[in-house]
């Protein structure tokens, strides 16, 4: 990077640590470190609740899945806004009339206090390992541009969060999370216009969606019904709206932020919201990544996106690097004539259409489009070959262990950003995927000091001081940023990170839903009975997904109907 990149990386960091230390003054007890006292307004719950789930994973890796796989990713968000509304129903009116620090204080009062301690923990095994692996993403950043060991970098991510997050609490992850997130959508935007702006002259936005298209990246919406497929219509529509539900109405890093809003109409308001904005957001975010696919159609781009690791690899093996490279060269040459005759045939055949006279218009059509598709079948047969060949250096770099991560996608957008972005801009995306991940870790730290304090430290009911109260919520939060810094030193091994956390959470996010919807519409059922469901609904996930049975989104649906069944079987059978 250049100096002024590195200038402009540096301030942003340094008055986003500097903002929320100055926000964050003023902690008394745990309801103001906990809690913010309660006084934000709707648009801090907004902008919280919608930087808690945009981590630094969805700014790295959602243009990197949309580059690979296309923009089907999207649909996993088709149920967020359904899910809202019930929260909004159901849940806020319950959380706030009970004045709870933690979603899992009203199970104790539904149920009994090992329901309560069995869903926190749930809760907090799954928060922590996902925010380990939240840390791990801009580590990622700092490793290549400093080529730090990725261990130590993850250290001084955990580490500089860790600061204001510490000293100030929620009021000060509230605060730091409204003016990152707005920093995030405004560079965000300059990136997709530098995106277009950069094409080769010649080439209009219109061919890079034309190019992104053919090569299947703008397949948003996939109707066909399978088990097994991540990302289509049905599995988001069902599977994302049981996770939506469960991650906003249960999870406390969500809940933490709109339990601090000011009354029932801020809170409200501020989930609504981020169900309309959510879904076109990461819509744009990865049309932003089929847009780059699009870009390196016509520029040059590596066989493989983590720069770092394959020329480690060489270097050890040259022979074999030289091979691929000629290989992949070769491939590369044949796509870019494939891409000037598409580029000439289609733009033909649009000419033609309107000049035609309407004797001819029947026969000319089919010649142009057969011209057309015989085009478009060159091209994609080369980008078929170039992505397999692309997938067996990425399986090679993995396997002779030049490399921890399974793929490049998560270095794809990153590669982008570092060679084709102007001076200035490089570092401002840099200090932005870094700030998305202060804002999710930072409430996710939150909320774990939060469970952990209140849901087992002092479920005894052992009195203390707002001073202690104070002081081992900010013990809690150093042991807890430690803890999640561990887990990012094995992140690396787990393949594309947004679908790593996303996979994560479903493995618990079911369970615990099911547990809130026996407690919120099951007025009979007992502690016994939910705590029975929820142990035997909670092994079969996961023995489910070890046989890879179906894909993840639907593990959030049986979660939760093993719990709500299991335990209407074992009400009636009592009576």
């Amino acid at each position: 990077m250049s100096t002024l990149d590195w200038i402009v990386l540096f301030i942003t960091l340094a008055t986003m640590i500097a903002y929320g230390l100055y926000k964050g003054r003023g902690q008394r007890g745990a309801h103001s470190y906990l809690l913010a006292d309660k006084q934000m307004q709707w648009y801090v719950v907004l902008l919280g609740i919608m930087a808690t789930q945009a981590s630094a994973i969805t700014f790295l890796s959602a243009p990197g899945q949309a580059y690979t796989d296309g923009m089907r990713f999207v649909q996993y968000y088709f149920g967020l806004p359904i899910a809202m509304i019930v929260i909004c129903v159901t849940f806020i009116p319950i959380f706030r009339r009970l004045n709870v620090y933690t979603a899992y204080q009203y199970l104790e009062e539904r149920f009994d206090r090992k329901t309560r301690l069995l869903t926190s923990s749930l809760f907090l095994l799954s928060r922590g390992l996902s925010t380990g692996i939240s840390i791990y993403a801009p580590a990622i950043i700092l490793s290549s541009i400093l080529g730090w060991n990725i261990y130590l970098t993850n250290v001084v991510m955990g580490g500089l969060l860790l600061i204001y997050t510490y000293a100030g609490g929620a009021k000060a992850v509230a605060h730091t999370q409204k003016l990152q997130f707005l920093i995030i959508l405004g560079s965000m935007a300059v990136a997709g216009f530098l995106v277009v702006h950069r094409l080769p002259p010649g080439v209009c936005m219109k061919d890079a969606l034309f190019i992104a298209g053919k090569s299947g990246k703008l397949n948003v919406i996939t109707t066909h019904f399978d088990w097994k497929d991540k990302y289509n219509i049905w599995s988001g529509l069902i599977g994302g709206f049981f996770l939506a539900l469960s991650y906003f109405g249960t999870d406390q890093s969500q809940v933490g932020r709109y339990i601090t809003g000011k009354d029932d109409r801020e809170s409200k308001l501020g989930l609504l919201l981020n169900g309309l904005v959510k879904i076109p957001m990461q819509f744009c975010i990865l049309l932003i990544g089929a847009l780059v696919f699009a870009f390196y159609s016509f520029q040059p781009a590596p066989v493989y996106f983590n720069t770092a690791a394959y020329d480690a690899y060489k270097t050890q093996e040259p022979e074999s690097a030289a091979s691929e490279e000629a290989y992949y060269q070769m491939l590369r040459t044949m796509n870019e004539g494939n891409i000037k005759r598409l580029a000439e045939v289609r733009k033909k055949a649009e000419t033609g259409n309107s000049s035609r006279n309407t004797q001819n218009t029947a026969i000319d059509s089919l010649l142009a489009d057969k011209e057309v598709n015989d085009a478009v079948y060159e091209f994609t047969s080369v980008q078929h070959q170039i992505e397999r060949h692309r997938e067996k250096v990425s399986e090679m770099m993995y396997t002779h262990h030049y490399t921890p991560d399974k793929n490049d996608t998560n270095y794809i957008f990153l590669y982008f950003v570092k060679n084709a972005l102007p001076v200035g801009v490089v570092g401002l995306l840099f200090a932005v995927i870094i700030l998305a991940s202060w804002g999710s870790i930072s409430a996710a730290l939150n909320s774990l000091t939060a469970c952990s304090l209140m849901d087992v430290q002092l479920i005894a009911g052992k009195t203390i001081t707002e001073k202690q109260e104070l002081r081992y919520g900010r013990l809690h939060t150093l042991c807890w940023g430690i803890f999640c810094i561990c887990i990012a030193m094995f992140a690396a091994r787990l393949g594309s990170l947004i679908e790593a956390v996303n996979i994560l959470g479903s493995l618990f996010y079911g369970t615990i839903l099911g547990i809130f919807l026996v407690a919120f519409y099951m007025k009979r059922a007992n502690g016994n009975t939910v705590f029975i469901a929820a142990l035997i609904a909670e092994g079969s996930v996961i023995l489910i997904y070890c046989l890879d049975i179906v894909s993840f989104l639907w593990l959030n649906v049986i979660g939760a109907l093993l719990v709500v069944v299991i335990s209407s079987i074992c009400y009636f059978r009592k009576r």
